[in-house]
């Protein structure tokens, strides 16, 4: 059995973070990275936000059996080689301890029906953990920067929703998302359906068949105003329903 042992209290939510050096006061370590919009978007949803830093593989059953749910953060690019592929001169350079870590940590989330919101390089994870591929470079594909505006900046767009699918039960079949991404589904993973697509038909969200929440968006809503997507995560990892 799944899920936090602290009775009737708020979800506990693990979101997975970086690990990269920083620097504060005096120090400069290696920290758990993390944007805090995830936590106050959590926090506004009445959940309790615990940071999930790449670790051991071994200590991903401990996370599963304690945790209510998991978010699926977004950060640097997936490792080519994980889906076949050599890098594209545009993809970042690998993380591989992230990458093994929450690879192993989105597969047995899939094994238990723990629920999961798999968010922009999450939903990447949960394709290529699925064996689907990516696209490396967008422009390359789709010309312009609609779905990157700018470096390290958040732009928005619109996006159509699949009205019988349980994101669009969530948001309906049209929404105003924020997006910062240069990558994006080529290949579909076993398993997921998508469900919302850009106006230029790239793939903005994917749902896994037969779990009990498991969703990736392309999209960054943490950085939205709209709560109504980490609510209903919320509710499924507290009720154990959508």
């Amino acid at each position: 059995m799944t899920g936090s042992t602290y009775g009737t209290g708020p979800a506990l939510i693990g979101i997975t973070t970086d690990l990269e050096p920083a620097r504060w006061s005096d120090w400069v370590r290696e920290a758990a990275l993390l944007p805090a919009s995830y936590l106050r978007a959590l926090e506004r949803a009445r959940a309790v936000p615990v940071l999930v830093p790449p670790s051991l593989r071994a200590a991903v059953p401990a996370h599963v059996e304690r945790l209510d749910g998991l978010v699926f953060a977004g950060g640097a690019d997936l490792d080519p080689n994980l889906y076949g592929e050599s890098p594209h001169e545009r993809t970042g350079p690998p993380q591989p301890h992230r990458d093994r870590f929450e690879l192993t940590l989105l597969r047995a989330a899939i094994e238990t029906d723990l629920p999961f919101l798999a968010i922009g390089r999450g939903m990447q994870a949960l394709n290529v953990v699925r064996e689907g591929s990516l696209i490396q470079h967008l422009p390359d594909v789709v010309g312009g920067d609609v779905h990157a505006p700018a470096s390290g900046r958040t732009g928005t767009h619109r996006v159509q929703i699949s009205g019988s699918s349980a994101l669009g039960r969530i948001l309906g079949e049209q929404a105003e998302v924020a997006t910062r991404h240069h990558q994006a589904v080529k290949r579909l993973g076993k398993g997921l359906v998508a469900v919302a697509w850009a106006e230029d038909q790239v793939v903005e969200a994917v749902e896994l068949q037969g779990h009990r929440f498991g969703i990736g968006v392309q999209w960054h809503p943490e950085e939205s105003d709209d709560p109504r997507l980490f609510e209903a995560f919320v509710r499924a990892a507290s009720e154990g329903r959508f």
